[in-house]
């Protein structure tokens, strides 16, 4: 029998970006829900569980100067809408770049990183947040 701690650990939607895909349409959402918005009841039976690849071009983006309390050594960041090859659209902070260098339609993939934690000794808690694909030279 796994241990509470075991099964979050091993839960593999805690480290990878899962969605679905609705076989009547083809489109793709994420976060993962059990009937198409788009089709509706015509999707019943008709949903998969994908792995999304989390590579993407920044749809539309924010430079954080103001944020939450727990990000003030960050800022200031960027908070970008993602638009996944897939097709779903997500929000979600730019790491490892330079805010000015940061412009709609760059490049990024997703990472998992440690987002806080439940007190000096509680549960941590992992998420995603994006960072640039190098652009590659000719």
């Amino acid at each position: 029998m796994a241990t509470a701690p075991r099964y979050w650990r091993e839960n593999p939607s805690r480290y990878n970006m899962y969605g679905i895909k609705c076989n009547s349409c083809g489109k793709c959402f994420f976060p993962p829900r059990v009937i198409c918005p788009v089709c509706h009841r015509k999707s019943v039976g008709k949903i998969e569980t994908i792995k999304l690849k989390g590579e993407g071009k920044i749809f539309s983006l924010s430079e954080v100067h103001e944020g939450l309390e727990e990000l003030s050594l960050q800022r200031p960041y960027v908070l970008a809408m993602v638009e996944l090859d897939e097709g779903p659209k997500v929000t979600g902070q730019v790491i490892d770049c330079d805010p000015c260098d940061m412009k709609i339609g760059t490049k990024v993939r997703v990472t998992m990183r440690k987002l806080s934690e439940e007190g000096p000794s509680g549960v941590i808690h992992y998420g995603y947040k994006f960072i640039p694909v190098p652009e590659k030279s000719p």
